[in-house]
């Protein structure tokens, strides 16, 4: 078994905390289909990103204003539409043993939709610190979220480590100076190592706090999933 000793955690939400690919996904093709896209690229692009970065992508030729109205309308069809965002295996576990200040929640959601998924899925109450892209000029792969996570903890980025399910997480995390543990929720272990990943379990389940050597540190124990590792899928 692996231990890992740091001073914060600073947590992906969708993918890492939350399923909610469903969700995503009917929001996202709807939208694709609406513009003419294939919707099963367009939902794989938009996994783990800010949806105005993506929106942005898909339609360069947009004016500024239409980015917006066409992300507002994203926002809103995924705040309205909670109703199989469940908690991941093991996340509420998690969360509810370790220290409120010893962890952050990082995502590429508005704060508005975070709060709303994190209190479907019934973890909310854990999280007490939390950057969302409502908070930041740049999402992922940028190391800004990561940054700024590690700055709401006031620990340094070193001295953190992500816990992320996307290539980009993972690339935002290296990029910011952290150690990136990922999942195998959403992604094939080949993509996450590319991205960099340290390390790889199958879901927050396979994470479990140990007693630390001082208590400005966290302790984590990683099971050994490489015999029976998880097929990257959710519901």
């Amino acid at each position: 078994m692996t231990r890992i000793l740091c001073s914060g955690l600073l947590f992906d939400m969708d993918g890492v905390l939350v399923d909610s690919t469903p969700a995503v996904a009917r929001a996202w093709k709807v939208w694709a289909n609406e513009h003419g896209f294939d919707p099963t690229q367009v939902v794989k692009r938009a996994h783990g990103r800010p949806s105005l970065v993506c929106i942005q992508e898909l339609l360069p030729y947009a004016s500024p204003e239409t980015h917006l109205t066409e992300d507002s309308w994203m926002q809103q069809a995924e705040i309205h539409d909670v109703a199989d965002v469940v908690a991941l295996p093991g996340a509420a576990e998690l969360l509810s043993r370790l220290p409120p200040d010893g962890f952050a929640v990082v995502t590429s959601a508005v704060r508005e939709l975070a709060e709303v998924r994190l209190r479907a899925a019934g973890i909310l109450q854990f999280v007490r610190h939390m950057v969302t892209a409502s908070d930041i000029q740049n999402g992922k792969p940028d190391p800004e979220p990561y940054l700024s996570g590690a700055a709401a903890l006031g620990f340094s980025p070193a001295n953190c480590v992500v816990i992320e399910d996307a290539p980009s997480g993972v690339r935002s995390g290296k990029a910011a100076g952290c150690r990136v543990l990922a999942i195998r929720t959403t992604t094939r272990d080949p993509e996450l190592l590319a991205g960099g990943a340290d390390w790889i379990v199958n879901d927050c389940a396979s994470i479990l706090p140990a007693a630390p050597p001082s208590p400005r540190e966290l302790a984590l124990d990683l099971a050994d999933d490489s015999r029976n590792p998880r097929i990257p899928q959710m519901r």
